[in-house]
């Protein structure tokens, strides 16, 4: 699991916030300060900071967490006019989003800077996963082929891959699945997985991937057929 520390003085929007990431790999803990920031971070354990820097001390907090932590900082705040933006940037900071930002994106911005800097920082230990000659790179989301090749998948497609990968040889159900890929907060149907199924599918045969890779278990879900390995 991934710890973020979600810096806001809304109480609500923290607890939204950490509720919608939880499905997604992430433990997001919310502070109301400055201050709380600081006692929190000195634990060592945190993999990003999503900050209001509209709070009292949030400009000189967001320098410090950069440059003396080294932590990747989106900003989430009302001040995000474009001078601000630039500004905040200029300061280290990996994103500037708009308050309310929209989860599901706030969500894909904190997966982009979380890939970016493990890009950046050579990413020494990375988690695997491999079948068939085919590598899963789970830490920076990214599926290769025998041959090394990159597939391009859908960030929806890949989060469906990615369970099936983490649970092999067993059947998943469609609640499950949705519950995994979208959230249990979320307001897509049962359909939505059949459509990333079947693109899945499609891109994974036209890569070269042939046979039943994942099967369909009548009036039971779904199930990866090949055994995988996990390293790192």
């Amino acid at each position: 699991m991934t710890r973020l520390l979600i810096v806001d003085d809304d109480y609500p929007l923290r607890n939204e916030l950490a509720d919608y990431f939880a499905p997604y790999g992430f433990v997001a803990e919310g502070v109301a300060s400055t201050d709380a920031t600081r006692g929190r971070i000195a634990h060592g354990d945190m993999a990003l900071v999503v900050l209001d820097i509209a709070m009292p001390g949030g400009t000189a907090l967001l320098r410090e967490l950069v440059a003396v932590h080294d932590l990747p900082v989106i900003v989430h705040s009302n001040a995000c006019s474009e001078a601000e933006r630039i500004a905040m940037l200029e300061m280290g900071a990996e994103d500037c989003v708009e308050k309310p930002a929209n989860p599901r994106e706030l969500l894909a911005r904190i997966r982009s800077a979380l890939r970016g800097r493990n890009d950046r920082h050579g990413a020494n230990k990375r988690s695997v996963a491999r079948f068939e000659g085919w590598r899963i790179d789970l830490t920076i989301n990214q599926l290769f082929d025998p041959t090394g090749a990159p597939v391009p998948l859908s960030d929806g497609e890949f989060q469906l891959l990615r369970v099936f990968i983490e649970h092999p040889r067993e059947v998943l159900d469609r609640g499950r699945l949705l519950d995994r890929v979208y959230g249990q907060s979320s307001d897509y149907f049962d359909r939505s997985i059949d459509v990333q199924l079947c693109r899945l599918r499609r891109k994974l045969s036209a890569c070269g991937l042939k046979g039943p890779v994942i099967r369909t278990i009548r009036n039971e879900g779904y199930m990866f057929v090949h055994p995988v390995e996990i390293h790192g």
